[in-house]
C-alpha cells in the first residue's frame, strides 16, 4: 500500500462499477481502486449479463443513468449509439446493452489519470484487517493491502429446489427443449418473466404452469408522473396496518381525481429507506412474510409491451398462473413429475412436465452464504447479518458492523448486501445515490 489513499472494490457487477466511477469520477482526487471481478465481465452480474434481446430492465432510460446528477447521461449514451432516437427516454433497453454502459462508465473512469484503477479477474476467499490497513486474500495466493475494502458482491443465487432437479434459467443445464414441452416455471415475479421470454424466443409453444405462493404476475409500466407528496404527510414510524390505510386512502384519493396508483408508488420512492428504517422489527418482518410479494409486483414493474405479451399468454392459455405450494418434484422418465398443493386446499395435484425452472428469487441468509468472502467474515466475527438475515449489518455510512456491535469504515458494502438496513438497495436509482455518498465519504478521509 502507497501513501495515496486506495479503495479495493469487491464485485465488478452494478455496484461496484458505479462505485468505481463515482470515486475517479474527479481527475483531481488522488485514490487508487482496484476493482476485482472473478468472472472478468465488468458490469454485468447477475442481472445485465441477461443475452437475450428482451430481457430487458425495468425502469424506463430517463431513470438509469450512472450518475443522479446526470440524468440524461445514459440517454445521450444511447443516443451516440444509434439508440432512442429523437432524444426519446421512455424506452426500456436490453439488459445486456445496459452491462455495455456501465462497461464504458467504467473504461472512461479509468482513462482520466493513468495508474488510478486497475481490474483484477480473481476470486477472493478472505479480508482481513492489520494495522497497516485493510487486506483482500485472492484465490491465487497472493494479496493487497489498501485503506479501505467495499463488498460490492450483489445479489446470491439460491441453490436450485427439487433436489437439483430444477433448473436455472440460463445455466449449463438450461439445454433446448422440444417446441411442444410442457414446461413449468417456480416463482412468478421478473425471473420468471425471463424464462418465459427465453421460451418465447426459442418458439416455444408448450403450455407453461406458472407456480407460486401467490400468484401474482407484475404490473406494466406507465408514463404517468410520480405525484408530490410532502414528508410530513408519510406516517413515519406507525405500525404496519396504519401505514396501509394511509397508503390505500392515498392510491384512491388519487384515482379517484383521474390519476394512476403508479403515481403513488413512485411518488413515495424518495421516502422509502426512510419509511423501512421508521419501523419496527416486528413491522418490518410482518412486511417480508405477508405485503412484500404484492408492493414487489407494483414497484418493480415490466415494459409496457412486455407486460402486454405476458398477459396475453395468459389469456390464451399458454401461460398458467397457479397460486400454491411446490410440494416436490421427481424425475420421471426424460422429464420430471412435479406436485403442487393450490392455495386453499389440501389436495395435493401431479403435473408431469419436461423440465422445471426456478426462478423463486435471489435473497440468501447471509449465514448459508456461498460466497467464501461474507462465510469467512461471519464466521470469524469481523461481520453479522442484520437482524432480519437478509443481508448484513451496516451502520448509516454502509460500514460493517461486527459481531460486537462496532463498525469500522475500512470495510465497507455497497448493493443489496445493504439491504436489512436500506430495504430499497436493488435497482439503480438507488445504488447510484448509495454510491455517489459512500465515495464522498471515502474521498473526505483520503
Amino acid at each position: 500500500m502507497t501513501g495515496r489513499s486506495s479503495v479495493t472494490i469487491i464485485g465488478g457487477g452494478a455496484s461496484g462499477v458505479l462505485l468505481a466511477a463515482h470515486l475517479l469520477r474527479d481527475p483531481k482526487a488522488d485514490i487508487a481502486v482496484t476493482l476485482i471481478e472473478k468472472r472478468g465481465q465488468f458490469g454485468q452480474g447477475v442481472a445485465y449479463s441477461a443475452s437475450q434481446r428482451d430481457h430487458r430492465v425495468n425502469v424506463p432510460a430517463r431513470g438509469m443513468s450512472a450518475f443522479s446528477d446526470d440524468p440524461e447521461h445514459f440517454s445521450r449514451w444511447l443516443q451516440t449509439r444509434g439508440y432512442a432516437a429523437g432524444g426519446n427516454s421512455w424506452v426500456f433497453v436490453p439488459r445486456r446493452l445496459y452491462g455495455a454502459y456501465l462497461e464504458d462508465v467504467l473504461r472512461q473512469a479509468g482513462q482520466s489519470r493513468l495508474g488510478r484503477l486497475v481490474v483484477l479477474s480473481e476470486e477472493v476467499v478472505a479480508v482481513r484487517e492489520g494495522k497497516s490497513g485493510i487486506e483482500t486474500v485472492l484465490d491465487n495466493g497472493t494479496s493487497l493491502v489498501s485503506h479501505h475494502v467495499a463488498l460490492a458482491v450483489g445479489h446470491e443465487t439460491q441453490p436450485s429446489r427439487g433436489r437439483g432437479i430444477a433448473v436455472r434459467l440460463g445455466s449449463e443445464r438450461d439445454t433446448p427443449l422440444p417446441q411442444d414441452a410442457e414446461v413449468m416455471i417456480l416463482g412468478s415475479g421478473l425471473s420468471m418473466v425471463d424464462a418465459w421470454v427465453s421460451l418465447s424466443e426459442a418458439d416455444h409453444r408448450g403450455p407453461i404452469t406458472v407456480v407460486s405462493r401467490n400468484g401474482l404476475l407484475p404490473k406494466g409500466h406507465k408514463d404517468v408522473p410520480p405525484i408530490n407528496i410532502d414528508a410530513a404527510d408519510v406516517p413515519f414510524g406507525t405500525n404496519l396496518p396504519y401505514f396501509m390505510a394511509w397508503f390505500r386512502a392515498l392510491v384512491r384519493e388519487t384515482e379517484n381525481d383521474a390519476g394512476d396508483w403508479r403515481s403513488v408508488v413512485d411518488g413515495l420512492r424518495p421516502f422509502n429507506q426512510r419509511i423501512w428504517q421508521s419501523w419496527s422489527k416486528h413491522s418490518r418482518r410482518q412486511f417480508l412474510r405477508h405485503l412484500r410479494p404484492w408492493w414487489n409486483i407494483h414497484r418493480h414493474r415490466l415494459p409496457p409491451d412486455l407486460y402486454d405479451r405476458m398477459v396475453s399468454a395468459i389469456q390464451r392459455g399458454q401461460v398458467s398462473l397457479v397460486a400454491g405450494e411446490f410440494v416436490g418434484v421427481e424425475r420421471h422418465g426424460d422429464g420430471a413429475r412435479a406436485q403442487v398443493r393450490r392455495r386453499g386446499t389440501t389436495t395435493r395435484e401431479t403435473i408431469d412436465i419436461a423440465r422445471v425452472y426456478d426462478c423463486g428469487g435471489v435473497s440468501v441468509d447471509v449465514q448459508s452464504s456461498s460466497n467464501p468472502v461474507i462465510r469467512e467474515l461471519v464466521a470469524n466475527g469481523r461481520a453479522r447479518p442484520d437482524e432480519l438475515h437478509i443481508g448484513l449489518d451496516v451502520d448509516e455510512y454502509c460500514a460493517v458492523i461486527d459481531a460486537g456491535g462496532k463498525a469500522t469504515d475500512r470495510l465497507l458494502v455497497i448493493g443489496p448486501l445493504t439491504r436489512g438496513r436500506f430495504f430499497e438497495i436493488e435497482a439503480i436509482p438507488d445504488i447510484r445515490v448509495q454510491a455517489a455518498n459512500l465515495a464522498a465519504r471515502i474521498l473526505a478521509k483520503s
